[in-house]
């Protein structure tokens, strides 16, 4: 892929583990990520852009505002999962996924930043 566009937002968020593999977060933590859409394509269309980075900014915000502020614990969609950062760039990615059907064609890839250090993503076609 060529040519790449992406959006930057946050989310702050409570939630907790279930396993032994995750330590001392089995009990209810924070974390705040900066999450990043990005768009590839191997081609520009009529108005040499790939994606409309406007639209691309206010649906990111728009899909993750149900989450922020929120321990994802008791959030319905999320009941009984390990809400794992790798886990949560998939359905972030499949949220914005279906907004961009028929606006964008490539492929999308959703990070999730847990520090400058550590981070988790999902990419798939559009």
């Amino acid at each position: 892929m060529g040519f790449s566009v992406a959006v930057r937002e946050h989310i702050m968020i409570a939630h907790s583990f279930k396993g032994e593999v995750f330590g001392p977060a089995q009990k209810t933590h924070g974390a705040t990520y900066v999450v990043d859409a990005e768009f590839f394509s191997d081609k520009l269309d009529k108005d040499n852009i790939i994606v409309d980075i406007s639209l691309a900014m206010t649906s990111l915000k728009e899909v993750l505002a149900p989450y922020n502020y929120q321990n994802l614990d008791e959030i319905e969609e999320f009941k009984g999962i390990n809400t794992t950062t790798e886990y949560l760039s998939y359905v972030i990615f499949e949220k914005m996924k279906a907004r961009f059907v028929g606006k964008f064609q490539g492929q999308l890839k959703i990070s999730l930043h847990e520090s400058h250090v550590a981070w988790a993503s999902y990419q798939g076609s559009v």
